[in-house]
């Protein structure tokens, strides 16, 4: 499934697959003010869950406190090529994304 809102790269190096996703979404806090002395409505993700092969490997909740188009890095063990990685967000007006890929040798 693809996705317009994340990019991603999984490789295998050795007995660890280090996964790296670029993800677009604006963070928005909720303290920032426009161009007409407006808040921002807050918006950013709450929930980000990482799965190799249908199990869990990853679930972060996140904040305000994450720049705006996070970039994540994580490593796992146990990883073999053409497993399926698979990274999904959650945001706070209930929006989501989903995207996988497949473990690739480096």
């Amino acid at each position: 499934m693809a996705s317009d809102n994340m990019k991603m790269r999984a490789q295998l190096k050795g007995d660890v697959t280090e996964i790296k996703v670029l993800m677009s979404h604006p963070m928005e806090t909720g303290r920032k003010k426009d161009d007409f002395d407006r808040l921002i409505p807050a918006h950013f993700v709450q929930l980000l869950t990482a799965t190799l092969n249908g199990q869990t490997v990853l679930e972060a909740q996140w904040g305000t406190g994450i720049s705006k188009n996070p970039y994540l890095t994580f490593r796992l063990k146990g990883a073999k090529v053409g497993d399926t990685v698979v990274v999904t967000w959650l945001d706070n007006l209930g929006k989501t994304a989903t995207q996988d890929i497949t473990v690739t040798q480096a």
